[in-house]
């Protein structure tokens, strides 16, 4: 159920995208409480303007149905800094991040939805 999409600027090799989607994956699923087996993680490249100024930066979108809240939220948002900063060199105020928390019948997987 929870899903985490990047966009970055930061050209992203196979084996550092694979290694970084294995580290978002375990830390949307440890902070949260949901199994990693639900768990999806995307990673795009893609052009960002941020602040009125070009240079590396990413944007993180952040889904779930239950877990996310305040408390959530900040944990995920510092670690999820922290591992962009180590993993791509990202600056934490190059980084944006949203959550939204989804209604259940909102959701869908295998020709059903969790509602």
């Amino acid at each position: 159920m929870p899903l985490l999409k990047l966009d970055t600027t930061v050209v992203l090799t196979d084996d550092k995208r694979k290694t970084l989607l294995a580290a978002l994956s375990r830390i949307l699923a440890e902070t949260t409480g949901k199994p990693e087996g639900y768990v999806m993680v995307t990673a795009s490249q893609c052009a960002i303007l941020m602040s009125g100024k070009p240079g590396d930066a990413a944007f993180v979108d952040i889904r779930g149905i239950g877990g996310l809240d305040g408390d959530i939220n900040r944990q995920l948002s510092q670690k999820v800094c922290r591992l962009l900063n180590e993993a791509l060199g990202l600056a934490p105020d190059r980084i944006y991040l949203n959550f939204t928390e989804v209604e259940a019948g909102n959701w869908g997987w295998k020709g059903n939805t969790f509602g």
